[in-house]
């Protein structure tokens, strides 16, 4: 004969009603996390892979986030370029109209306009840094603010004060790119033919009326500017070269994380309406327990005895 207790059906019955809390609390927390579990061990066996590709996805991202910042300073550097070959370009383009209508008054404070334009693209900042000063990031490449400061410089050289130092960036695993452009390699040949117009406009002021020698003068340095400002457009078309290798990159290495994010999905993201299942089940369990108990204190041999 088979002996039933109270105590033991007290027991069995508050064992039962503490499971099925514990497994609504889970199908809950799988709710509000739209997850299988909130830490490796809740993943069993699975969890190494989950491990390789947590570190894979991260792996992944701070190359992203590297590419991001590159594609940036590259973007700035494109609109720096522009405005340093704007300079070169409106330099020529003032001497011409000077040359064409015999006039030349005023063509200094032209230059100077443009000289203007040139050295502020080559002292731009990205970030809060100077992007042609090399790993002097923090101190202004070009010294020279006025023609006149550029003339009384020893040399060209002089106006330039930034360092050597080109940054270089690792894109992914294999793949290093050097990404920066010095000041000095920038403008030191447009710089040279401002500083010659200046110091011949010192020996020989550039005024009406414009004497044969100034007109030669003039006109030899159309071919220079054109020289120089072709040698601020090649060094642009390589920044854009960069730009769309970087570019290439960075979509290529979404579309892995993409893949990554879908796989990891797929082991760790929770069946939604099993869950949802699961808890509406649980409750009608723990509703259930909850009455067992509650007649069980109806059925005590002390009530009969009584």
């Amino acid at each position: 004969m088979t002996r039933v207790s109270t105590a033991g059906n007290y027991h069995s019955a508050l064992a039962e009603l503490m499971n099925t809390q514990v497994r609504a609390q889970d199908a809950q927390k799988r709710i509000s996390t739209q997850k299988v579990a909130t830490d490796l061990t809740g993943f069993g066996r699975s969890s190494e892979t989950l491990t390789a590709l947590k570190s894979m996805q991260s792996r992944i991202q701070g190359f992203i986030n590297t590419g991001e910042t590159v594609s940036a300073r590259l973007g700035a550097q494109d609109l720096a370029f522009g405005r340093i070959a704007d300079g070169a370009g409106g330099g020529r383009q003032a001497i011409a109209d000077a040359l064409a209508s015999g006039r030349i008054d005023g063509l200094m404070q032209q230059l100077q306009n443009e000289f203007q334009v040139a050295q502020d693209g080559l002292n731009v900042k990205h970030q809060g840094r100077y992007l042609f000063a090399g790993g002097s990031v923090e101190t202004v490449p070009v010294v020279s603010m006025t023609l006149a400061d550029l003339a009384a410089a020893p040399s060209v050289a002089d106006s330039f004060v930034n360092d050597s130092l080109k940054q270089t960036s690792r894109l992914d695993e294999g793949s290093r790119m050097e990404t920066s452009f010095l000041a000095n390699e920038i403008g030191t040949d447009m710089f040279q033919i401002f500083r010659d117009i200046q110091t011949y406009h010192g020996t020989t002021p550039i005024t009406d009326p414009m004497s044969d020698a100034t007109r030669d003068f003039l006109t030899s340095q159309l071919t220079r500017f054109d020289s120089a400002r072709s040698k601020i457009t090649d060094m642009a078309a390589r920044n854009g070269a960069m730009q769309n290798r970087v570019d290439g990159i960075l979509k290529s290495q979404n579309e892995q994380k993409t893949s990554l994010d879908e796989l990891l999905s797929t082991k760790t993201d929770a069946d939604m309406a099993q869950a949802i299942t699961d808890l509406q089940l649980s409750q009608v369990a723990i509703q259930a327990s909850a009455q067992v108990i509650s007649q069980l204190s109806q059925v005590s041999l002390l009530n009969y005895l009584n």
